[in-house]
């Protein structure tokens, strides 16, 4: 067992160093791959190939990983936390939470005089999306507590999801042309817009996010077993479910902000992954899907710039067979 894992985990790693430099060569312009290799150690290369290498590709390269391993892993917690398969960062309405606060914050940047500091406005558009995820899965996590019936949370999470969505219309109707287009193309989700300054936010607070998921792993994995088995070996619930909740408002919040809403990675992946490695331990699962994340959205990434697509429209492609698959396995879940 633990060498098929071993040989798993050493595929999906080269498999993401693979994806990884063909994203690099991908794109509007061809470039090979000892220019690539030139223009990332220094050598001889064209220098607008090596500009579009070192600012472009590679950062957007950058932020795919961290944005998969980030989703997946947002995806996987809430799996666990609330016991159900089709829980996710956007059936439980946390995205969308993340889109109000972005929305906010981009409809009402002009009116605060923030819009002109990119800084300002980075940490702004951070800032509003952790605040935002951050109310509405308190408020599902309390739901929770309450409600045991998985539909029913599902239906609330989608629910608190569409009033969300309206409010950010009425905003949207309200606003001035100028921040209803910037607003609009963020909806649309993209991982080249992350610039240097957001990958120095978008960075320490993934990496913030995923630490805490791994201090988790144990109590995690003590969860699947039910809260009140849970308590009699002494786990201590009330701040297990503070550091899940988060984790996962620093990964789904943070991806939500600076790339967009980009679906079904959190739903489909920590799927995916148990599907791989035919493993319910969270020692495996979470490394496992992190991996698989940032595997998944490489290749979306790929797909999207050789059909010419936004990213979301590939990820949702990518994603809905395997949740279809879930429910129709899980079809006694109602």
């Amino acid at each position: 067992m633990q060498k098929h894992r071993f040989i798993l985990f050493t595929l999906l790693a080269i498999l993401l160093v693979a994806l990884f430099a063909i994203d690099m060569m991908v794109g509007a312009v061809g470039i090979s791959a000892s220019e690539v290799w030139a223009a990332i150690t220094g050598g001889e290369c064209d220098p607008i190939k090596a500009k579009i290498i070192i600012d472009v590709r590679l950062m957007k390269a950058m932020v795919a990983i961290l944005a998969g391993a980030a989703l997946a892993v947002s995806g996987l917690q809430m799996q666990t936390l609330f016991r159900n398969p089709l829980a996710g960062p956007y059936v439980l309405g946390v995205s969308s939470g993340a889109s109000l606060g972005v929305a906010i914050f981009i409809l009402g940047a002009p009116l605060l005089g923030v819009a002109s500091s990119p800084m300002l406005s980075s940490l702004g558009v951070a800032g509003a999306a952790w605040i935002g995820s951050a109310a509405v899965l308190a408020l599902v996590a309390a739901v929770s507590r309450r409600i045991k019936d998985i539909m029913v949370i599902l239906i609330l999470g989608m629910m608190i999801g569409s009033a969300v969505s309206a409010i950010v219309q009425i905003l949207q109707y309200m606003s001035n042309e100028e921040a209803l287009k910037s607003f609009v193309v963020w909806t649309m989700g993209s991982l080249g817009d992350v610039t240097t300054t957001q990958l120095w936010l978008v960075a320490p607070a993934v990496i913030a996010g995923l630490t805490i998921a791994v201090a988790v792993i144990k109590p995690m994995n003590l969860m699947l077993l039910g809260e009140s088995y849970a308590r009699t070996m002494g786990l201590n619930i009330r701040r297990t479910r503070s550091l899940i909740l988060l984790s996962t408002t620093l990964l789904a919040g943070t991806v939500t902000a600076f790339c967009g809403p980009v679906g079904f990675i959190g739903l489909a992946i920590p799927h995916l992954s148990r599907i791989i490695f035919q493993d319910a331990d969270h020692r495996t699962l979470l490394p496992a899907s992190m991996l698989t994340g940032a595997v998944a959205l490489l290749l979306c990434d790929i797909v999207s710039k050789l059909l010419t697509l936004p990213v979301n429209t590939v990820t949702a492609l990518l994603g809905i067979p395997i949740v279809v698959w879930v429910v129709i396995r899980n079809k006694n879940i109602v």
